[in-house]
């Protein structure tokens, strides 16, 4: 089953606190995982950011959110307790704790509001209540639609340029990769009339000990690259001595094309349109950094000073 956002959480981390003076936060995450019936599974879902799982995501915010209704106190690093608030909650047996439940605690519309609160936990910025997405969760699915877009208007302009544009771009793409040992002297565009299929090369090291070959496609959205293509490619590669090629298409391949591939004795690489602008955006090539945002968290490390 899918882990239960952070606000269908907040009861369940309650109730775990149930039963000491104070508890560990993993005891709190295992209690939690048996309570909801979780699978192992469930836990090695990542943030899209995969710094961290949503499981362990969603507890710490139900934690952030109860600790700043003090229903919920933090008593040294990585222990919390139920509070008296807390205990008076759950001997009401409410059926849900979310957001609007909470706005109930005065301490909770302080920390809201931006005035200091009690039970410090980390502040943040202020989210509707209606959101079932912890920060994290929020802050990665605008990165992941901004990202989205932005690659899909490289790709618009890769496809709107001339042909051996995408030679060159290829070309840029793999020596920004690594290959040729970064220097751009390593690599070079070939395409021209009689090229055999060949558009380009690019030694896999600095020092030049083996080569890679290139063929770059262009074609219009909907066009797909079928087995014959990829058959005339590894001709080329054959005759020119080699074993290794990266096919770039702004396409697709077909299923046929794919699975000549994997049978090939040839080492071929091949990469669609998304996965060339995904490619393109992950390594600057075409684009530039318009704006860093740098998220930072309470380092316990030096706040676990207090405890010596």
């Amino acid at each position: 089953m899918p882990v239960p956002d952070y606000q269908s959480l907040m009861l369940p981390v309650l109730k775990a606190l149930v039963g000491g003076r104070e508890t560990p936060i993993a005891e709190v995450r295992k209690r939690v995982f048996d309570s909801e019936g979780l699978k192992v599974a469930d836990l090695q879902e990542m943030l899209p950011s995969a710094r961290q799982s949503v499981f362990v995501n969603r507890v710490s915010w139900a934690l952030t959110y109860l600790g700043n209704a003090a229903l919920a106190e933090r008593i040294r690093r990585g222990r919390w307790r139920l509070t008296a608030e807390g205990e008076k909650l759950l001997a009401n047996s409410p059926g849900r704790i979310d957001l609007n439940y909470l706005q109930r605690y005065p301490a909770y519309v302080k920390w809201r509001t931006g005035k200091s609160g009690s039970s410090g936990g980390n502040s943040v910025p202020v989210f509707p209540d209606r959101s079932t997405d912890t920060p994290e969760e929020t802050l990665d699915k605008a990165i992941r639609q901004l990202r989205e877009s932005l690659e899909a208007e490289v790709l618009r302009r890769v496809c709107d340029a001339a042909p051996e544009f995408l030679e060159q771009v290829v070309i840029d793409l793999l020596i920004a990769m690594g290959y040729g040992g970064g220097d751009a002297k390593m690599g070079r565009v070939t395409g021209r009339s009689g090229d055999g299929g060949i558009d380009g090369t690019i030694k896999e090291d600095s020092l030049g000990l083996d080569e890679i070959y290139v063929q770059a496609k262009r074609y219009a959205d909907g066009s797909v690259v079928g087995e014959g293509d990829l058959r005339n490619f590894a001709g080329a590669i054959d005759a020119s001595g080699t074993t290794k090629g990266v096919f770039v298409t702004t396409a697709s391949f077909t299923r046929t094309a794919r699975n000549y591939v994997a049978r090939s004795p040839k080492r071929i690489i091949l990469i669609d349109g998304k996965e060339l602008a995904r490619l393109m955006v992950q390594h600057d090539i075409g684009v530039r950094s318009q704006v860093r945002h740098e998220i930072k968290r309470i380092d316990e490390d030096y706040f676990g000073q207090e405890e010596l």
